[in-house]
């Protein structure tokens, strides 16, 4: 058996593929810190005009939604049913395929005195310097679409 240490930096600066992801992980790394700030304006800044965005389950926010227009009303709802409770923070450094990036998280909120919190996975599909799409997996879909309530 064959084993392999490989540095963060190593995955960024260097030759070969990875320094396709270059750009893609500091577009990854801008997203992460515009949600986990609530920034939702920087957030969509980063988002191409055409953008689709993959939300997992069967509740009031789940399906596809297309355009930073959408996306921002998704997350003003989420915010607006959570009393601005709604939290997302990286835990760890994103990991870059070419354009796609794998963003793991933590996210949590309250409503109507129930807590949710868990763990997940933001994916995005970089084009040029914009998040062209974004698929989210969950760790517990029924509880999340429970705390969400249908639509």
């Amino acid at each position: 058996m064959v084993s392999m240490a490989v540095q963060q930096d190593e995955l960024t600066e260097g030759k070969g593929p990875a320094m396709g992801s270059t750009t893609a992980l500091r577009i990854a790394r801008q997203y992460a810190d515009g949600v986990s700030a609530k920034d939702f304006a920087t957030v969509t800044g980063l988002f191409a005009d055409d953008i689709v965005w993959h939300q997992p389950g069967d509740n009031r926010f789940s399906g596809w939604h297309r355009g930073t227009v959408a996306i921002g009303e998704m997350f003003g709802g989420m915010m607006t049913v959570t009393e601005g409770t709604f939290a997302l923070e990286p835990t760890m450094e994103p990991m870059a395929n070419g354009s796609l990036v794998a963003v793991p998280v933590h996210f949590s909120a309250e409503r109507d005195g129930v807590e949710m919190g868990m763990n997940g996975v933001d994916l995005l599909r970089i084009e040029g310097e914009r998040i062209a799409e974004v698929w989210l997996f969950s760790v517990g879909q029924q509880g999340e679409d429970e705390f969400w309530g249908s639509a």
